[in-house]
């Protein structure tokens, strides 16, 4: 089975690594899947769910993240998310975003409700 190697990194420290068969990231462009083989790209990130749909030794499995902003890059079976913020669906405390998101709301802050939207959405994907 085709594999692709995947880095998200984050612009304090390593998120993710490891093979997948997909992943789907947000761009300026929309929503982009990426497989094996697919043509070179670079484009930017928005802020969005990632979605990595893993393979290899430890088999199949999914790995959501929340990202905001960065950039993607597809070369020679290597794909790279460098991301200025990226949380792993498994770190986000969920009580704690949903403070942020009502924190946000009435503060009228238009960048942290989406922010804590995409983390709610990541922390809810991982249990899918």
């Amino acid at each position: 089975m085709a594999e692709l190697h995947v880095e998200l990194v984050a612009a304090d420290r390593k998120v993710w690594s490891g093979k997948a068969g997909l992943v789907v990231a947000r761009t300026t462009s929309g929503d982009i899947g990426i497989m094996p083989n697919h043509q070179p790209l670079m484009g930017v990130l928005e802020t969005g769910p990632v979605t990595i749909r893993t393979t290899g030794e430890s088999g199949e499995g999914t790995v959501v993240a929340a990202v905001h902003g960065g950039f993607i890059s597809y070369t020679e079976g290597k794909l790279s998310l460098l991301a200025e913020v990226a949380e792993l669906a498994d770190e986000i405390d969920v009580a704690r975003a949903e403070r942020a998101l009502d924190q946000a709301k009435a503060a009228v802050d238009a960048a942290a409700e989406r922010r804590a939207e995409i983390r709610l959405a990541a922390a809810t994907r991982k249990h899918r």
